[in-house]
């Protein structure tokens, strides 16, 4: 469609995107990043940001609600725990990284993670569909990191 937006083509490529895309290979390489960026996570639980950032959060609650790593007792509504978990991630600066630079999978998995626990029991997602949501966030990230132009040199600039 030569009158297609390219965000249309893009929103259009994402959407057609199943888990019969998702090759072996991909798969084990997203298992090893969910595990390092997990660890990663429950090591940054302990940082001074991440508890700043905790304490702010609990004025927030909802009947719907996702785990904070390393508080078994504490639960946020999915957008400020995705936030708190990310947080945690991004604090210790050991996830994983791409050129241009990014570090995707502290932006998605915590996001994936806090809206796949407030499914209604009854509507859960399998493991294979989790790693879908977390390989289109990571495309997703990486093609609009691609598209910007703010991206170009990233390396050579600093």
């Amino acid at each position: 469609f030569p009158s297609q937006t390219i965000t249309g083509n893009f929103a259009n490529v994402i959407h057609g995107l199943n888990a019969n895309h998702l090759t072996d290979q991909v798969i084990q390489r997203s298992k090893r990043m969910i595990l390092d960026t997990l660890g990663v996570g429950l090591l940054g639980t302990s940082t001074e940001v991440c508890h700043k950032v905790t304490q702010y959060s609990k004025i927030y609650s909802s009947d719907i609600s996702s785990t904070i790593w390393g508080h078994l007792d504490f639960r946020l509504p999915p957008l400020y725990a995705a936030f708190v978990n990310g947080v945690a991630v991004h604090s210790m600066d050991f996830d994983d990284t791409w050129h241009p630079a990014t570090h995707p999978s502290g932006a998605v998995l915590p996001a994936v993670i806090a809206l796949a626990e407030a499914f209604p029991q009854k509507k859960k997602i399998s493991g294979l569909d989790l790693l879908l949501a977390f390989n289109v966030g990571i495309e997703v990230q990486g093609r609009l990191l691609r598209f910007s132009s703010e991206a170009k040199n990233i390396p050579k600039r600093y």
